[in-house]
């Protein structure tokens, strides 16, 4: 079967029914593979071209680095304010609280602005509020606690872009606060000393470009404002500037976690924040990354599926303040007890979340009409529901909010898919007096709802996003970038691939199509996993895996339906690290016969 200019290999109905194209210019070099010299520098520049980026920008973005990306902080709406505002606290010696989120974006905002204002000589107190008992964001309460406690200004980290009560009564208690957010925004902004938030509706046209950064990110481009702001006020005449770029590890954290864009200036953050981790200056990151038995520096994907999950289970099901506590302690016995506290919390995670997913799923058969499915439950969790949400959008492809209901009201939480902005809607909704509250970003949101509202919920979200989500799910097309022969599949090339990374979020990592292969084995390893050794035509043979498919029409063709046929195969290269020597690997996610 010849490969054509609009699908790769010829294929327009895989396994999983989708037909394979081109994500930017053909990159077919099964044939050819090893014939040019600059083959390898050729595939990262049609990567990175395939993903916007102009021709005349190559150089950029092939190393992305802070001098680069980083823009003048001044472009966004109260930056300035706030970095003078915050300099004053420091140099008067205010007693400031960074009050974050529970999650990990909050935990690594609070912690690179307390390791921020420690560096530079001032200590901060930190408050994290509990997922169940308090719920998300700062509460009007908590915050007059605090000022009367002593603090005089309060900084929100990952919260407050929506918390129009709540600050009005930190207002008239007379404490000053500046919010460090990220989440979408209404017309009407709350009292603030200061609000930092690229998803201002009035933000400049520099400022909305960064839409994409995590809180974490805005608040690393405020700690450069404020060692700008004390600079001018000759605050470092007889003392050390900070080492702000020993803070990028919290910012790749957060980046990745928060699944943000990784795109501009988030790439760089990540890029660089990779480094920093590297070198484990940080004594609780450093335990956390011995708490995931990483043997090596950890990769982008890392932080999404090994460090960031354990930060997040502290607020899930443990105690709030673990994370900040584990990213801000100097003390490597402190760190370890709790890095490992965080671990056995994310295995009780798992159980958890397993159940609620379980029953998610079984209500999906009578929601196959929905554009958005919504899906709600008494006695789940709720601190699990943004998991679950995620996994019924990997499931079915459509966006999905989840719902733990505890008796006439529910706390939910929602997950997007690319081209919906989900964020938008739930504040839409709200705003509409289908929600108690809500609000988030535009790849997930965050909901309380009266539960006799569910219905009307479910209907208003079909009626508003019903087209966009059609549109967005047409065609079935899966984006390659590159076809090769089984023999091309080496360590060299995934090597030269990661030079286009990081990859995640809005930067997708390259996908290969890969055969024609025959199977040599096919199993089923851990609880669904489907293990494979192909076999090509030039007698290069491979492993490949497909992650959480034996059940699935793929992964019972692979099991049961392949032998004695041929199939192209599609999927992300990796590394496989274990035994004498790495190897390269295909981790499957389609195939297609290829006879």
């Amino acid at each position: 079967m010849a490969s054509t200019i609009s699908t790769v290999f010829g294929v327009d109905r895989s396994l999983s029914g989708k037909a394979w194209h081109w994500r930017g210019g053909n990159m077919d070099v099964s044939a050819s593979w090893g014939e040019s010299t600059g083959a390898l520098d050729d595939v990262v520049t049609q990567l990175l071209l395939s993903r916007g980026v102009a021709r005349d920008d190559l150089d950029r973005h092939r190393v992305p680095t802070m001098r680069a990306f980083l823009p003048d902080p001044s472009h966004f709406r109260d930056m300035d304010a706030a970095a003078e505002r915050l300099a004053q606290a420091v140099m008067t010696g205010e007693t400031v609280t960074i009050y974050g989120d529970y999650d990990v974006d909050g935990a690594t905002s609070a912690a690179l602005m307390i390791r921020l204002l420690r560096m530079l000589g001032h200590d901060a107190r930190y408050y994290i509020p509990d997922r169940l008992l308090e719920g998300y964001g700062p509460s009007g309460e908590a915050l007059v606690r605090l000022a009367e406690e002593g603090s005089s200004l309060i900084v929100t980290v990952d919260c407050g872009a929506m918390a129009h009560d709540a600050l009005a009564q930190a207002h008239a208690a007379g404490v000053d606060v500046i919010v460090v957010d990220h989440h979408k925004c209404a017309h009407e902004l709350p009292l603030a000393a200061a609000l930092v938030n690229p998803n201002r509706l009035d933000e400049s046209e520099i400022g909305a470009e960064h839409g994409h950064l995590a809180a974490v990110g805005v608040a690393f481009v405020l700690a450069v404002a404020l060692v700008r702001t004390l600079r001018a006020h000759g605050y470092f005449t007889d003392r050390a500037e900070p080492d702000l770029m020993s803070l990028l590890d919290l910012v790749a954290l957060g980046t990745v976690a928060d699944v943000a864009q990784i795109r501009g200036l988030n790439r760089a953050f990540v890029a660089q924040g990779l480094k920093v981790m590297a070198r484990r200056a940080n004594v609780g990151m450093a335990a956390l990354i011995d708490a995931s038995r990483l043997k090596r520096a950890p990769a982008c994907s890392d932080l999404g599926f090994a460090l960031g999950p354990r930060i997040n289970a502290g607020g899930r099901v443990g105690e709030s303040t673990l994370g900040v506590r584990l990213l801000t302690t100097e003390d490597p016995d402190e760190a370890a007890a709790i890095a490992q506290q965080l671990s056995a919390l994310n295995e009780e995670r798992r159980a958890i979340e397993a159940e609620v997913q379980a029953a998610a799923e079984a209500m999906l058969e009578g929601q196959h009409n929905r554009a958005v499915h919504v899906l709600a439950g008494r006695g789940w969790h709720p601190g699990v529901i943004g998991i679950v949400a995620g996994r019924i959008k990997e499931k079915t492809g459509k966006p999905a909010v989840v719902i733990a209901l505890d008796g006439e009201t529910g706390k939910g939480s929602g997950r997007s898919i690319a081209g919906i902005d989900l964020g938008a809607a739930i504040i839409a909704a709200r705003e509409s007096g289908l929600l108690v509250a809500g609000g988030g970003h535009a790849m997930a949101a965050g909901l309380t709802i009266d539960a006799a509202q569910l219905g009307a919920l479910a209907d208003w979200l079909d009626e508003r996003l019903g087209a966009q989500v059609a549109r967005a799910m047409e065609g079935g097309a899966m984006p390659m970038d590159l076809a090769l022969a089984p023999g091309g599949l080496t360590p060299e090339l995934v090597e030269a691939l990661d030079g286009a990374g990081p990859y995640g979020m809005g930067w997708p990592g390259p996908r290969l199509a890969v055969g024609p292969v025959r199977l040599v084995r096919a199993e089923v390893v851990g609880t669904d996993h489907v293990r494979l050794v192909a076999s090509g035509m030039d007698g290069k043979s491979f492993k490949a895996i497909a992650f959480r498919a034996a059940e699935s029409a793929l992964g019972q063709a692979l099991l049961h339906g392949s032998r004695g046929r041929s199939l192209w195969l599609a999927g992300r290269a990796k590394i496989d690290d274990w035994g004498d020597r790495p190897q390269a690997e295909l981790h499957l996610e389609d195939a297609a016969w290829a006879d």
